[in-house]
């Protein structure tokens, strides 16, 4: 899936995309772990215009760890699934998304359960299928269940747990992707920027008389 398809066909929650609240964008927030790191804690990160108490919020949440090491290594490869690097830009792990949800789910907990429950469901299905976790599974195998989960219209008899989840994974990781620097300058979004302004037309000089 071509990411400029993506960001055309997906449908977000209230989280949004650019317009997500400070703390939670990713790689404004903190430097992205690497993929090679994935039980790194307590990332680097920058406030600004948060209060005391919004601050003192973050810090505490960015100590806990929620995610464990499998988990990690389980989103990192499924979000680069989603947003694989391209000679654009690069892939949302690049981009700090695998932290950004760590976050998430400790700033908003009614996403622990949904989240974990389908990386459960995820490797359980692997299993099933292949005999694998999803982390240990060949790329045509891993793509051949995300083809089963990415699509509801085309859902499958038992498939039902994954199309949702992943239809929450997608949605998170296109919000953590696009609300980070790397994923800004993709869609390119300059934000404010000063115009050049060359004076009024010739012919509005004329009718005025100047």
């Amino acid at each position: 899936m071509k990411r400029r398809d993506l960001l055309k066909g997906i449908s977000l929650s209230s989280l949004g995309l650019v317009g997500l609240n400070p703390q939670v964008q990713a790689a404004e927030i903190f430097d992205p772990i690497p993929a090679s790191e994935p039980d790194k804690k307590d990332p680097v990160f920058e406030q600004f215009g948060r209060t005391a108490y919004e601050k003192a919020r973050d810090a505490k949440l960015f100590a806990e760890q929620f995610f464990n090491k499998h988990e990690m290594q389980t989103i990192t490869v499924l979000v680069d699934i989603i947003i694989p690097r391209d000679a654009r830009s690069g892939s949302a792990s690049d981009a700090g998304v695998p932290d950004f949800l760590e976050f998430m789910v400790k700033d908003k907990p009614e996403l622990q359960t949904p989240l974990r429950g389908g990386l459960t469901w995820l490797d359980n299905q692997s299993k099933k299928r292949f005999a694998n976790n999803f982390i240990d599974l060949s790329d045509a195998e891993r793509l051949a269940l995300v083809e089963d989960m990415a699509y509801p219209e085309r859902k499958k008899p038992g498939m039902g747990h994954g199309v949702a989840f992943f239809s929450l994974m997608r949605n998170l990781t296109a919000s953590g992707f696009w609300s980070s620097k790397m994923g800004i300058e993709d869609i390119g979004y300059q934000g404010n920027t000063p115009n050049q302004w060359d004076g009024p037309p010739e012919e509005v000089i004329r009718q005025y008389g100047f």
